[in-house]
């Protein structure tokens, strides 16, 4: 193996079946009981499903777990700029050597029958985890919950659900309820579920499949509450109360995701000096995060800024439209936005109408299901937008930048594959 073997193994992995996504757990079983079930030997697992705030929330929970002490695995998705950073033992992105290992193992036990990416990849995470000793293992869902490949942990030592939202329809369902029942399919028996702020019929989902499973419910609204509280946030729950810091993860939404974090993290008998050590300290690459370096922040202007998200689908653009006011400080605010033709673009503007100055569509490079900047252009200007085309991030900001007439946000959104672009070239 080269010292970037991986990256030949992952090539060929993407090739074993037609589908990126084709949800069934029948083909990861398989192959797991060829490895000889990695998946029943993984430390602790916290499970986590949700359309918003997964990976927010896992970099919350980690944080605390490693301020009281813990040793923590992360599995998350999709990566940014390596592979890699899917899976990170310790809170280190895998090394290369044990990364092209468990990848030739799985690929050899699967011996070329038909399994998706992500399924294969999860199995070698999984024998990843076996292989370094930890306290815990954060594991993110992929898509959906019920029939997504880390659904295969029979037994985890606590759930959590995020909020439900529109986002992957063709795959997940048309409308709430269906999408959270496919969520609502990570809840195990007598396994505990915490589940954040939710629209009334995802909770009733909720409620109702943890009765079927006879799994202990913790519900948001009705059994715990976090609120912002002066420069802080409280959360309160029947048997516990805190005044907790606010996380350094930025924007108004990451109150309920701090909350949702310090409530597992209490369940796993943290105390309030870890949680608030936790929320003080996590990092979480393109969440409303700055862009202080690079030739992309050399573009503006002197007391503007350069921010990046990867939110994409209409709870995103309403959770961007409730943090404006927090990180523009009264600036006027410029977009620039690409994103896949699987999301819905009108209903992720429609929160930032009257909050934004102009907009500068963009391709996603590489990918081809990204939308057309100049078709998105014409849309959003029919829409009520100030709205143009542009052939990438920097001639968008150069544009917006040379037309300033005073200093400003300028926000590069719309989807996690052009934060990675950006987070790769801004170097």
């Amino acid at each position: 193996m080269t010292e970037f073997g991986s990256d030949l193994i992952l090539a060929r992995l993407e090739k074993l079946h037609p589908k990126s996504i084709d949800l069934s757990l029948g083909r990861i079983e398989r192959l797991l009981a060829r490895l000889g079930h990695p998946e029943r030997r993984l430390p602790p697992v916290v499970h986590i499903a949700g359309t918003n705030g997964k990976g927010s929330t896992l970099a919350m929970l980690d944080a605390m777990l490693v301020a009281a002490g813990h040793r923590v695995h992360r599995y998350i998705s999709p990566h940014l700029v390596r592979f890699n950073e899917r899976i990170l033992l310790h809170g280190t992105p895998i090394a290369e050597p044990l990364l092209a290992q468990v990848l030739d193992e799985c690929e050899r036990a699967n011996g070329g029958e038909p399994i998706t990416f992500f399924e294969i990849t999860t199995a070698a995470a999984f024998l990843a985890f076996t292989r370094a000793p930890a306290d815990y293992l954060l594991l993110e869902t992929g898509l959906g919950g019920r029939l997504d490949a880390t659904n295969v942990v029979a037994r985890p030592e606590l759930c959590l659900i995020t909020p439900v939202s529109m986002d992957h329809e063709s795959y997940l369902g048309n409308d709430i309820r269906a999408i959270a029942g496919e969520k609502a399919g990570i809840v195990k028996p007598g396994v505990p579920v915490i589940v954040g702020p939710q629209q009334p019929v995802a909770a009733e989902v909720f409620r109702t499949r943890a009765t079927e499973r006879g799994a202990p419910l913790v519900l948001h609204g009705r059994d715990w509450h976090v609120a912002a509280a002066g420069d802080g946030l409280e959360v309160v729950a029947p048997d516990w109360r805190a005044e907790l810091p606010r996380p350094a993860l930025r924007g108004a939404h990451q109150v309920e995701n701090a909350g949702l974090a310090a409530m597992a993290g209490h369940r796993l008998g943290l105390d309030d000096a870890a949680l608030a050590r936790g929320l003080r300290t996590a990092l979480w690459q393109a969440r409303l995060q700055p862009l202080t370096a690079g030739p992309l922040a050399r573009q503006i202007g002197p007391g503007s800024a350069l921010w990046l998200d990867g939110g994409h689908n209409p709870a995103a653009g309403l959770a961007l439209a409730a943090s404006l006011d927090e990180i523009a400080r009264g600036r006027p605010v410029d977009l620039i936005v690409g994103m896949l033709n699987t999301k819905d673009i009108g209903a992720f503007l429609a929160p930032l109408k009257g909050r934004i100055e102009r907009i500068r569509f963009v391709p996603i490079p590489g990918e081809a299901l990204a939308r057309n900047p100049i078709e998105e252009a014409e849309r959003a200007a029919r829409d009520g937008f100030s709205a143009e085309p542009a052939p990438d991030v920097a001639h968008a900001l150069d544009d917006l930048t040379r037309t300033a007439t005073a200093p400003r946000l300028y926000l590069i959104c719309g989807s996690l594959y052009l934060a990675a672009h950006v987070l790769r070239t801004n170097v």
